[in-house]
């Protein structure tokens, strides 16, 4: 399939800045009653991490590389930084295990991903922006993922923001017919899989065996799929209400040191509105981004490449804040 860009080029799409118009006159995307169930029961589920039989410190330390490998190389490398501003390379098959790492986050097909933020930073904090906080806090956070709102689902307008992405046939297959569910699916069965493997291989008796194999589910696919969400979702909320701007951009993104630590690198949010393809977010020395760290360990052994440098322009750089 070809597809032509139609208003504006791929590269102007996903940096463009825009003027903050704030309205609440636009009529609210429609609720998507399934997605929502699946969102409160997930929820739930990883709730019984803290029951005794459940919880264990090292599930806990777990998160740690779950989130790295399903959040800061799957949604903060793969999904944003590669697909949607194109800020770095990688070969095809590692360019594919990330995007499948991304999947494995249930925070939608990466096209649709890329759409939304791309109109995001098009329209920032502004009429039309898919998760402004300007529209209500849990609205930014959360509240838009499980609603949705047809502009956004047109053909034309995949056409129109997705154009690049739309010749990949990896990104196709996820998105045509949610396969991107089943994906996560098939993830969270491997895991289960693995961890009652391990049980029934290393403890000494059947009842042992099940709780570890429940254990490594519980914590390896639900506690950290949930806070995969919402540490991504501080970035849309929260890095748009508190911290410092270091660039006088015209939306309300903010440089956000907590959701920087949580998130590998995504809170330094104002510093990425300004320089949005670039693939480091963190401008000074002490802005610590660890997903441009593994970036650059990449390039070094040949694996990264076309690593877009941090430039700024049309901005007015602001003192520390």
């Amino acid at each position: 399939m070809t597809v032509t860009p139609r208003d504006n080029s791929v590269s102007s799409i996903a940096s463009a800045p825009a003027s903050v118009i704030p309205s609440k006159s636009a009529p609210r995307p429609k609720l998507i009653g399934g997605f929502l169930v699946t969102l409160i029961v997930i929820h739930l589920l990883a709730l019984t991490a803290f029951l005794p039989y459940v919880f264990t410190w090292w599930g806990v330390a777990s998160l740690l590389v779950g989130n790295f490998i399903f959040g800061s190389l799957g949604i903060n490398l793969a999904y944003h930084r590669m697909l949607t501003h194109d800020a770095v390379k990688f070969p095809t098959w590692l360019r594919r295990v990330f995007i499948t790492c991304g999947v494995c986050s249930l925070e939608g097909s990466p096209l649709w991903w890329v759409l939304n933020h791309r109109v995001h930073h098009q329209k920032s904090d502004a009429e039309g922006d898919p998760h402004s906080p300007r529209d209500g806090f849990f609205w930014g956070h959360m509240g838009w993922i499980y609603t949705t709102d047809v502009e956004r689902n047109r053909l034309s307008s995949y056409e129109k923001y997705v154009p690049d992405l739309l010749a990949d046939p990896y990104l196709r297959w996820l998105h045509r017919g949610h396969k991107w569910t089943l994906v996560y699916l098939i993830h969270a069965l491997l895991i289960a899989a693995i961890g009652f493997g391990i049980g029934f291989a290393v403890m000494d008796t059947t009842d042992a065996a099940v709780q570890l194999g429940t254990q490594v589910f519980v914590w390896g696919v639900l506690v950290r799929t949930v806070y995969v969400w919402h540490i991504t979702w501080f970035v849309n909320s929260a890095a748009h209400r508190w911290g410092y701007k270091s660039y006088d951009t015209a939306d309300n993104s903010r440089n956000n040191w907590w959701v920087a630590l949580l998130t590998n690198g995504e809170g330094w949010h104002n510093n990425h509105h300004a320089a949005p393809r670039a693939c480091s977010q963190g401008h000074r020395w002490w802005e610590v981004d660890l997903t441009y760290t593994f970036v650059r360990a990449l390039a070094l052994v040949g694996l990264a490449s076309n690593v877009v440098p941090v430039k700024v322009a049309g901005y007015r750089q602001k003192d520390a804040g």
